[in-house]
């Protein structure tokens, strides 16, 4: 990883001043670095013997097509943290946060050609495109007290998990892994990817700022229906209908309305609700794991899908 982060730093320079204090301002501040660390555990974990560097340069082309997701985002939500620090289009404006994302989606372009792995290309391409697709239909659904639980496993998979598992797939095409390796490993990296998302589903209710870099309640304070508010609309239905349609469906909320849909929620047992389905997602991607050879690897990436949730228990 201090390879994959050393080949970060190094491709996201320009002579353009403003586009490598922006990208760094975002890079170094501390994410998890999951994404890239997937694509070489995965092609570790295979044990197959490809380049290291093709591999270090597909784990860095998925950490700048994240990063540029997250630039975009943040410019369309509206946030204001990232990663506990402050967005960066609140410091350069949401014109250069949006192209600095787009420069860095055509950074990692360049690493992935230079792999020469029609593949690998094509499974990060795609990935983009879906990504795209699930962002515009959480927008396009936002405020909709009616999205139901598979309409919105659909939103999770494509924007957070569909990057996961081209992150493991990558790696493992990299690497030389067999078929039935990294058909397992893409299905490791999705069912990971919706584990991860519902942790971070309950995260925005039952954790603190300090632990989610950025503001808790920001899914509340946006309007987003996430799986919590799924299953505390389910639960309260009849009851709290007019709460629910004024702040999320209005979205006129006062300060005070955070707390209580955080007491609303705890009382349906919706946080407990959505970390027993992303456990339920953990134990997917821990089977994937079996037609893998057993290793130090194979054991921290089942290790990894533990922790997705358990983070937010």
């Amino acid at each position: 990883m201090g390879a994959v982060d050393a080949l970060i730093l190094d491709r996201m320079q320009s002579s353009v001043p403003v586009i490598p204090l922006l990208a760094e301002h975002l890079v170094s501040a501390g994410g998890k670095r999951l994404r890239p660390l997937l694509s070489v555990a995965a092609a570790r974990a295979s044990g197959a013997t490809g380049s290291i560097e093709a591999s270090h340069k597909l784990a860095a082309a998925v950490e700048f097509i994240h990063t540029a997701t997250l630039l975009h985002d943040d410019v369309v939500d509206s946030s204001e943290l990232r990663r506990g620090k402050v967005a960066a289009h609140l410091i350069w404006g949401a014109p250069s946060s949006v192209l600095v994302g787009d420069y860095l989606f055509a950074r990692a372009f360049e690493l992935m050609v230079e792999t020469d792995s029609m593949r690998a290309l094509g499974a990060l391409a795609r990935a983009s495109a879906v990504i795209s697709e699930g962002e515009v239909l959480q927008l396009t659904r936002a405020h909709d007290l009616n999205l139901d639980q598979d309409t919105y496993l659909t939103i999770i998979r494509s924007k957070t998990a569909e990057l996961f598992a081209a992150a493991a797939e990558a790696g493992a095409v990299g690497a030389g892994a067999s078929e039935e390796q990294i058909v397992a490993l893409r299905d490791y990296g999705m069912a990971l990817g919706v584990a991860f998302q519902l942790a971070d589903d309950a995260l925005d209710y039952g954790g603190a700022t300090e632990t989610l870099g950025k503001n808790a309640g920001d899914d509340f304070n946006e309007g987003k229906v996430t799986m919590p508010l799924l299953l505390a609309i389910r639960h309260t239905r009849d009851k709290e209908d007019a709460f629910w349609d004024r702040v999320i469906t209005r979205g006129e909320r006062t300060e005070d309305d955070f707390k209580r849909a955080r007491e609303l929620i705890f009382a349906a047992r919706a946080i407990g609700g959505t970390l027993d389905l992303a456990g339920d997602y953990a134990d997917q991607a821990k089977a994937s794991l079996e037609v893998l050879p057993q290793s130090d690897w194979r054991d921290a990436l089942a290790s990894l899908a533990d922790f997705a949730v358990s983070r937010a228990a």
